[in-house]
């Protein structure tokens, strides 16, 4: 049983507190923060990017090891580590400022990627910069179109407007992944920017009737909504005291594909769905009681 997680690993540099201009370097990145909430919950998986030969990515690769994520396919460049600047509001929501140009964590490239066909994963997990940013998005789009043959695929779009702020250009994007996937995972937030004149729950059925299988969107505080061809489940959010919120959607993205791997997508519904929704909102509130992309072990969750 292994999960391959595709992505970004890179740097978020966050203020010691909210309008602080000091700041701490902490690996980061969604699908990075998936994969180790992963292997955190005790799941056999292999981060799928590029690590810098710099210090940031030698520290990276060295956190995937100690925390047993694999590292088959992520090889190693001598381009520097992509940076996310982040900002925390008094709330301790959190916005992202990138520099991504000529870094090794997009550079992307088909010989780096494993045959689905020869090497069967349980789950593919993909997202955020990676879906978006070019000519990489579109080496990862051909591979998806493959691996989907041999295993579901989980698709979060995690919007970063600061990278793409043309909203048709985003959709379009969003609209191609979303065609490729079995589940799909959005923040209100999300969709709010991406479709600002639409009910989040009528996009989250437009997605189930074109075939995605499970639509999850998160609410922060207000909870988690699913949804099914056959079904809506709304479950309540846990309360915290938030330090910042980086990693929670992260976090719920990797209970999502913990439940899909024991139990298979086609028996997420009902009282199934509803406990692995609450299971989540206990996940995302321990990693929002922390600083950063901290998630949960599998034992803080019995």
């Amino acid at each position: 049983m292994t999960v391959w997680v595709c992505g970004e690993a890179l740097i978020d540099l966050i203020p010691f507190e909210p309008g602080s201009e000091q700041r701490n370097a902490i690996p980061g990145g969604g699908p990075a923060n998936t994969a180790h909430a992963l292997a955190r919950l005790g799941i056999p998986t292999e981060f799928i990017g590029g690590l810098s030969d710099d210090e940031y990515g030698r520290r990276m690769r060295a956190e995937f090891i100690a925390g047993r994520v694999g590292l088959t396919f992520t090889p190693e460049h001598q381009l520097p580590t992509c940076l996310a600047i982040v900002s925390i509001d008094v709330d301790g929501g959190a916005t992202y400022e990138f520099k991504i140009d000529g870094t090794a964590t997009f550079a992307f490239s088909t010989e780096n990627l494993p045959d689905p066909k020869v090497i069967k994963p349980d789950a593919v997990y993909i997202g955020t910069l990676a879906t978006i940013i070019e000519p990489g998005a579109s080496i990862l789009k051909n591979w998806v179109l493959k691996a989907k043959d041999y295993a579901p695929i989980i698709y979060d779009p995690n919007i970063r407007s600061s990278v793409i702020s043309d909203r048709s250009r985003y959709q379009e994007v969003v609209k191609d992944w979303v065609a490729l996937s079995n589940v799909v995972k959005a923040s209100e937030d999300d969709l709010a920017w991406l479709y600002p004149d639409t009910d989040p729950l009528e996009i989250a059925r437009s997605w189930v009737s074109i075939g995605v299988q499970l639509v999850v969107i998160t609410k922060g505080e207000n909870g988690i909504v699913g949804f099914t061809e056959n079904q809506e489940v709304s479950i309540p959010g846990v309360k915290v005291e938030v330090i910042d919120s980086v990693g929670a959607g992260d976090t719920v993205g990797a209970v999502l594909v913990e439940a899909l791997v024991e139990f298979g997508l086609e028996k997420l519904t009902r009282e199934l769905l509803s406990h692995t929704l609450h299971r989540a909102a206990l996940a995302a509130s321990i990693t929002c009681s922390r600083s950063g992309a901290n998630p949960p072990t599998k034992a803080e969750l019995l």
